[in-house]
């Protein structure tokens, strides 16, 4: 049987799956930027703009389970074990932090008016949509891993180095 528009299932939980399975086969640590409202349980005080970036390596959580409804894992955010449970509508990108190749998609609050469809964030797309999705994520601090394996973010910025990869707009 096949199914028309308004049974299917969202391509995000398939896509968000597949971009971890990429960054983890290349080495590489894959990061979810994720808007916070009620329905997201995260650390709200590493919370910016609604917005928090989270470490989704196997190395960074514990029990880390990639489903088609929600994200949960156990990280460790300032020496302290948490629970973390994220709805995979309110992912808002995932990406390889050492190289910043990843996708975005439509925050929660924009999917009334938005399709599903996400934009690729690689070198060769110069398209404005892909563009405007890479400043969304501009204004997202990078998390830094603790010295325990867990996902930390730095306070205002403190602690972050020069170099790091950064999400850039190209043309």
């Amino acid at each position: 049987m096949i199914r028309d528009d308004m049974e299917s299932t969202s391509t995000r939980p398939y896509l968000i799956r597949a971009l971890h399975e990429w960054c983890t086969d290349n080495g590489y640590s894959p990061h979810i930027a994720v808007r916070v409202d009620g329905s997201v349980n995260v650390p709200m005080e590493y919370v910016r703009n609604r917005e928090i970036v989270l470490n989704v390596s196997f190395d960074a959580t514990n029990g880390l389970r990639l489903g088609n409804e929600f994200i949960e894992f156990k990280a460790r955010f300032g020496g302290v074990p948490r629970d973390v449970v994220v709805p995979t509508t309110h992912v808002i990108a995932i990406y390889a932090r050492e190289n910043g190749e990843g996708m975005a998609f439509p925050p929660p609050d924009e999917l009334q008016t938005a399709t599903e469809e996400p934009v690729q964030m690689t070198p060769e797309s110069g398209e404005q949509a892909a563009a405007d999705r890479v400043s969304l994520l501009r204004s997202v601090p990078m998390p830094v891993g603790s010295e325990d394996g867990g996902t930390e973010l730095p306070p205002d910025g403190a602690g972050r180095s020069g170099g790091r990869p950064q999400l850039k707009r190209v043309k």
